[in-house]
């Protein structure tokens, strides 16, 4: 067994897009599949059922027979929730994730406690109610996104340009972002354990529940902007180990001397095309949740995936206790035969590591 997760070494996590959804079981990603209550449990149910019946011999399904009183779309990569409380637009539809607008606001100002009078708070709030009601308590959580990515949706591109000329204002406008995630990150964890399921899966399998931070926008700063603007709320997000990062941008080794000054790094989300040498070099301790392209894999023959798979691993160190794998946003034109390549692969590397451990 891992020592840091309750799964057994080089877990696997899959999460598959609104389009597969809707194409394989007809799901609609309209209002009531985030809102209304009644039909949060059923089609979370009925989601698990799916996975169930094409990869329940790899562990997924496994929530198949419960109703869950899941506060957020723990099946899908979709963090539109925080960017709504703060006044951006939010379109919805059948088969794709919720879109968020950004809001072009002309100013960094900025107020924590209206993103918590806002109506997208009160219907979340109110969701919760109902579902605590019926059920007596909660699970699940919500993607929460990132200081970066909800600046992003706040101010446009205009945020890189308040880095620069307005950098104290920047801060304290990152400041009032960052107070909003805690706050509502802790409202949730304090119901249902969790907040960070819904960013990745894979965090479901660390004993501990783990707070990740969503830096998807990273790739458009230096790792100097980073360390001057963003690198002090990893630092004090830390303490709430275990603390992670989501990286999905292909460079994330450009961070990596930054990220080693994180005291408590204990998982990185390594985006797909990303320095897993490096990475490993400086953070030798972290838990690398290695990410597969979602287009590549959809492309590829099994054999090209098993190759791909291997050399990720590889890379990473080869300790088998802080390695993992997943693929993120699989959409249609996925077949089974590749989702299963993935997970064999893995089976195979998992049986070889557990036969001749390195570590």
């Amino acid at each position: 067994m891992n020592t840091l997760t309750s799964h057994p070494i080089l877990p696997v996590d899959i999460v598959l897009a609104p389009e597969w959804w809707h194409t394989h079981e007809g799901i609609t990603f309209d209002d009531d599949f985030f809102y209304h209550p009644l039909k949060r449990v059923e089609v979370e149910q009925r989601m698990e059922k799916a996975l169930y019946e094409r990869w329940g011999r790899y562990g997924l399904g496994e929530h198949r027979n419960d109703k869950r009183p899941e506060v957020g779309a723990i099946h899908l990569a979709a963090g539109f929730l925080l960017s709504e409380m703060l006044g951006c637009t939010v379109n919805y539809s059948d088969n794709h994730p919720p879109q968020v607008l950004p809001a072009h606001r002309e100013a960094l100002d900025l107020r924590p406690e209206e993103a918590f009078q806002s109506t997208a708070f009160k219907r979340f709030l109110q969701l919760s109610e109902n579902l605590k009601d019926r059920y007596g308590h909660l699970t699940g959580d919500v993607n929460w996104g990132g200081v970066l990515n909800l600046a992003m949706d706040l101010r446009g591109e205009a945020i890189f340009t308040d880095m620069m000329l307005t950098p104290d204002e920047t801060q304290v406008y990152f400041s009032h972002i960052a107070q909003v995630i805690d706050r509502f990150t802790r409202l949730v964890e304090a119901e249902t354990g969790s907040t960070s399921i819904s960013v990745n899966r894979g965090v479901r399998h660390f004993r501990q529940p783990v707070f990740l931070h969503s830096e998807c926008s990273h790739t458009m700063i230096s790792a100097e902007d980073y360390e001057q603007f963003l690198l002090p709320y990893d630092i004090a997000w830390s303490a709430r180990r275990p603390f992670g990062i989501h990286y999905c941008g292909a460079d994330p080794h450009r961070m990596a001397a930054s990220f080693a000054k994180i005291p408590h790094l204990d998982f990185l989300d390594v985006g797909w095309g990303g320095d897993i040498k490096m990475l490993r070099e400086f953070l030798p301790h972290t838990f690398l949740n290695l990410r597969l392209s979602p287009v590549e894999l959809a492309r590829q023959t099994p054999e090209q995936i098993q190759g791909t798979i291997f050399k990720l691993v590889q890379d990473a160190g080869g300790n088998p206790h802080l390695t993992g794998l997943c693929c993120i946003n699989l959409d249609d034109t996925v077949s089974d035969e590749q989702v299963n390549a993935l997970f064999e692969t893995a089976a195979t590397l998992r049986a070889e590591m557990q036969a001749s451990p390195r570590i």
